[in-house]
């Protein structure tokens, strides 16, 4: 049986994931206050970042720019929209 989580993005009763996404304090957050269905969404949005903005993951300010995001998204205002991007309506 799947564990559930209230999520902070989508709410009660939701698939947990099975380990945090990354090592460290951030990491153990999203573990503990994000399901995975709203991470798989975050994972889409990061991935029109990188590609939007042509970032450079090898790069540690990209790298840092990514975590930065990830926690505004989860835990903040929310992140930044890829430029260019139009969502479907």
């Amino acid at each position: 049986m799947t564990e559930t989580i209230t999520c902070i993005k989508l709410g009660p009763d939701q698939a947990a994931m099975s380990r945090p996404p990354f090592p460290g304090p951030l990491g153990e957050r999203i573990f503990q206050n994000v399901s995975l269905k709203a991470w798989q969404v975050w994972l889409e949005q990061q991935k029109m970042l990188v590609n939007e903005n042509r970032l450079n993951l090898a790069d540690p300010e990209a790298r840092k720019y990514l975590k930065e995001q990830t926690e505004n998204y989860f835990f903040g205002d929310g992140a930044d929209s890829a430029q260019g991007f139009v969502p479907v309506k």
